[in-house]
């Protein structure tokens, strides 16, 4: 009798055991490591001149990685900042364009003077002092109207040299797209071009990714979801590395989807699941598409 007590111990002890054991070594959840990516693509058309990476170059945000030949772009803004020194040498100096006329004034209103006085002597007509304010008035209204002219030409010069300038500005822009540059630091994963490979504006050159921090995308059950909340600490664990590492959920699905597997039955088919996302520091073990195991307590 006794035995039969202590094997029935024995084997309850040996059932909770390897229960716990099975609810440590289960994970709560399974994804998949993603990571940010990022396309670079040519910007404008051209030769691809130089290409100064390839793939599994580490690129920091700013670096230049390649050229598209600009000699064109040049030559046209060359074409330009000539087309718009000759229209601003083409502005008139209106003070200058008209000082003739205001000197003719000038002469014609000391005669004016000299004439009033003579009138007033008698030794002068009053038409001879009429005839000089008349011209003085021509002359002045001359003055006005050449001014007028002079600043609808210099506008239109003006307006002509400042469309010249986007032209150029717009070029400059272009020039400066001719370098390829990378938007963020990353890790090259792919090339998509060589030296000499005509560019378009649009085509891809390379991609890189954020290699150092990654996302694991997993889906958890109605049950879970109610317990999780953004920033909790999540364990996660990958094949060929004994120590788990310590990720932290950033992002959470507000909607339900059916889950993202191979189907083999209706039911789960009908098995609702939702979304998360746990960012992870990468050591370097840690591969884009690899399988990671949650542990949410």
């Amino acid at each position: 009798m006794k035995k039969n007590i202590i094997a029935i111990y024995i084997a309850a002890a040996t059932i909770a055991l390897t229960s716990c054991e099975g609810k440590v070594d289960t994970p709560d959840a399974t994804g998949v490591f993603e990571a940010t990516e990022v396309t670079i693509s040519a910007k404008v058309a051209g030769e691809i001149t130089t290409l100064t990476f390839e793939e599994g170059d580490t690129v920091s945000s700013g670096q230049t990685i390649g050229t598209i030949d600009a000699t064109q772009l040049k030559l046209k803004k060359e074409q330009l900042t000539y087309s718009r020194a000759s229209t601003r040498g083409n502005i008139l100096d209106i003070e200058q364009q008209v000082a003739a006329m205001q000197q003719q004034k000038a002469n014609l209103t000391a005669e004016l003077n000299r004439f009033e006085g003579l009138l007033s002597e008698g030794a002068a007509s009053q038409k001879q002092v009429d005839d000089l304010r008349y011209q003085i008035e021509v002359t002045q209204k001359q003055i006005e109207g050449a001014r007028s002219k002079m600043r609808g030409s210099n506008e239109s010069l003006t307006n002509q040299g400042e469309g010249i300038g986007a032209q150029i500005a717009l070029i400059e822009s272009q020039i400066a797209d001719s370098e390829i540059k990378v938007p963020r630091c990353g890790t090259v994963i792919d090339k998509y071009a060589e030296a000499g490979e005509y560019a378009a504006p649009g085509r891809p050159i390379a991609r890189i990714a954020d290699l150092k921090n990654m996302t694991l995308r997993a889906y958890v059950c109605a049950s879970q979801y109610n317990t999780l909340t953004l920033g909790q600490s999540v364990k996660v664990k990958i094949d060929g590395r004994d120590e788990p590492y310590n990720g932290r959920i950033t992002w959470i699905a507000q909607r339900a989807e059916f889950t993202p597997k191979t189907i083999q039955t209706k039911d789960e088919r009908a098995n609702l699941v939702y979304a998360i996302k746990i960012s992870i520091a990468n050591d370097g073990m840690i591969k884009i598409g690899m399988y990671g195991d949650c542990y949410f307590d």
